[in-house]
């Protein structure tokens, strides 16, 4: 039997504007250490690779490294102090929900591959109202390996019931990307994520603006049967 096809998202900065709670929670971790915070703005670009990347990113900001055993003492405050607060500033993208709903009308599955913790990706979509409809919640801890190893991409779609052949990534960033790339699957980016440069520059097949154009941007792709 022939896999149905497979939209498979990223999730902070394509899905889900989650960097308020982010950056929110990274700025506990900073003021504890007698660091100032740092302006939502400035910090939005900071994400997109994980939780210790962003605590040492954030360091790196005014000049400091964290790393080994430090690292991981912070990485477990960020992630209790995160999960406490995890949807107070976050929420989904404008037009997912239509989308989605499009998609699955047309007989398409959905999958989650990130960077997050998988138990707080869980908890998030959760949160948001959104879990129930990915068949597959893969995360920075479900595999051996994460993005951009193409074994995490392959790994959720095999978990999703899906083929790499009938497969898209839609994300934000370079990580997506080279993702999709590694693993051969064509890649749809968002452009209102979380980067510090235009998506368009990293080689995406195709790039949208708003949700709306997803279905229009995937139906250009050639996918196998």
């Amino acid at each position: 039997m022939t896999a149905r096809p497979l939209l498979v998202f990223d999730l902070d900065g394509t899905l889900a504007e989650t960097a308020g709670d982010l950056i929110g929670t990274l700025n506990v971790i900073l003021e504890r250490e007698g660091v100032a915070p740092l302006p939502l703005a400035e910090a939005r670009f900071m994400l997109g690779a994980g939780a210790r990347a962003l605590i040492q990113r954030g360091f790196a900001a005014i000049g400091r490294q964290v790393e080994g055993e430090r690292l991981e003492h912070l990485f477990g405050d960020f992630i209790a102090h995160y999960e406490s607060r995890i949807a107070q500033e976050s929420h989904l993208f404008a037009g997912v929900g239509a989308s989605l709903d499009r998609f699955e009308a047309a007989g398409w599955n959905f999958a989650v591959c990130t960077n997050k913790m998988e138990h707080a990706s869980v908890k998030l979509l959760t949160a948001l109202g959104a879990a129930e409809r990915f068949r597959a919640i893969c995360g920075q801890d479900t595999f051996a390996v994460c993005k951009p190893h193409k074994d995490a991409l392959l790994g959720t779609i095999a978990k999703a019931g899906g083929s790499p052949t009938r497969a898209v990534m839609v994300g934000d960033s370079k990580t997506d990307i080279d993702t999709a790339r590694n693993a051969g699957v064509p890649v749809v980016a968002v452009d209102f994520g979380y980067t510090d440069r235009h998506v368009s520059e990293l080689g995406p097949d195709a790039v949208i603006s708003h949700f709306d154009g997803l279905w229009d941007a995937v139906a250009a792709l050639p996918l196998r049967a």
